[in-house]
């Protein structure tokens, strides 16, 4: 929210500077061209369009990108993401101004003005904002309580990221062998007993309770006096999302999994309305695109590798339901002759050069806007996988069976996340994905998922 809030007002003042900047312009065409500037002054009218009063929420839109938490912390993504606004922004423009039957209403100096100077404010804010994230003296102090395999999966996950959003200080740990030793570079401070005296002396803001299996009395009424002196106390798997936006499915113990996955998977009766209106607006427009785009995609496939142009394969749905989805072939014919699946890998030999360019932009994707308005898919959701991988991933990864709680979608959080799998480990990162998604699904988060996929698009960056 302050991200949202300092982009807006940095969008809003690049739309008045832009405003002033076309003004001034033109006062200085008009003077340029003979006029005297007190009579250029009292003559001088710029028309501003309605449309150019809602540019701070278009740049919010083309900054999508921006606002996961991480991204936003990080200057290298920061920079990236102002710069391919504006770029995306100038390609939108352009084509609107092409088709366009009337160019004078869309003024060209004020638009790359408000270009200009919105990505410049909003490098400015972003600065303050990643200066102030990044200062130790505001940022929360950490302490794990538990060494074991959570704690240590944890502390993982917190070195990967770049700056860090807390400061970590250490574990806490009532195995005496693991007193004095380090894990990932930090220490096991103490045991539990002395919990209280190392939060005074590190004040520490934070306890992540990252205990597996059973917790002691003692541990447990620690815990509760550190809470009531206003510490706050978080479990790891709640931690662990907050990180890495992905479910901890290998530290997830059963009452765990039924609160989230039974009790609080179920949604409001109105989100289910909202999502499905969503996925008949987008159906229907994505089905314009397809039928528009067929001849050129089809020819396309045939001068290179001939027929079929779609091909077709059975895959589950919400509560294991079989449906068949279409794509558009990106593959050589036969590309399965041995007759048993095979999950696509990343640069994967099988497919063609056009199928290449239909995978980078996501057009193979086109015919199943057909399945999502027939209802046996969704705009947003997990990916679709075909009934013979499910059986197979079932046995190796734990609650894979999961994903199938909602409809498959044509774009997920998993895939804006995380690119190909090859191997049942990157597949355990893909379900993480799903099953965050699952959880914390709403509205905002669909939306934001379709704008990002949307970016991915135009940047040509799809797998």
């Amino acid at each position: 929210m302050v991200l949202l809030i300092g982009d807006f007002i940095a969008s809003a003042a690049a739309m008045a500077g832009a405003i002033y900047f076309w003004y001034q312009y033109s006062l200085y065409r008009l003077i340029e061209s003979g006029v005297k500037p007190n009579v250029a002054q009292r003559i001088i009218q710029i028309e501003v369009p309605f449309w150019f009063y809602i540019l701070p929420l278009i740049w919010l839109l083309l900054m999508i990108d921006s606002y996961e938490i991480h991204t936003a912390s990080n200057w290298r993504k920061t920079l990236r993401g102002i710069a391919v606004a504006p770029l995306v922004g100038l390609l939108g423009y352009s084509l609107v101004f092409t088709i366009n039957t009337d160019p004078n209403s869309l003024p060209r100096i004020a638009i790359g003005a408000f270009l200009v100077f919105a990505s410049i404010l909003t490098l400015g804010w972003r600065a303050i904002y990643i200066r102030l994230y990044t200062s130790s003296g505001l940022m929360r102090r950490v302490l794990v309580l538990g060494a074991g395999k959570a704690g240590r999966t944890l502390v993982e996950a917190y070195r990967k990221l770049n700056p860090p959003p807390f400061l970590l200080i250490g574990f806490i740990d009532d195995d005496p062998a693991k007193r004095g030793k380090s894990y990932h570079g930090f220490a096991v401070l103490d045991d539990s007993e002395h919990l209280l005296d190392l939060i005074e002396d590190y004040r520490i803001s934070d306890v992540v309770v990252a205990v597996t299996g059973e917790i002691k009395g003692e541990t447990f009424q620690t815990v509760l006096d550190v809470q009531e002196r206003g510490i706050e106390v978080t479990r790891m798997p709640i931690m662990y999302e907050e990180l890495t936006q992905r479910v901890p499915i290998e530290h997830l113990e059963t009452d765990w999994v039924i609160r989230s996955f039974v009790d609080q998977v179920r949604v409001h009766g109105l989100y289910e309305l909202l999502k499905r209106s969503m996925d008949i607006a987008g159906g229907i427009v994505g089905t314009l695109i397809f039928i528009t785009l067929l001849p050129f995609i089809a020819f396309a496939i045939v001068l290179e590798t001939g027929f079929p142009v779609f091909y077709s394969q059975p895959r589950l749905g919400k509560g294991a339901q079989t449906f068949s989805i279409l794509k558009f072939r990106t593959m050589k014919q036969n590309a399965e002759a041995d007759g048993q699946p095979k999950v696509a890998e990343e640069n994967d030999p099988r497919v063609t050069r056009v199928g290449a360019f239909l995978r980078k932009t996501r057009l193979d994707e086109l015919p199943q806007f057909w399945a999502v308005l027939r209802g046996e898919m969704s705009l947003v959701g997990p990916r679709a996988e075909r009934p013979e991988l499910v059986a197979e991933y079932q046995k190796q990864i734990p609650f894979y069976r999961a994903r199938l709680l909602v409809k498959p979608g044509l774009t997920g959080w998993a895939q804006i996340n995380y690119g190909y799998v090859a191997t049942i480990k990157e597949t355990v990162v893909k379900l993480e994905y799903d099953l965050y998604y699952i959880k914390h699904r709403t509205l905002g988060m669909d939306f934001s998922i379709v704008l990002r996929t949307i970016g991915t698009v135009l940047r040509r960056t799809g797998r």
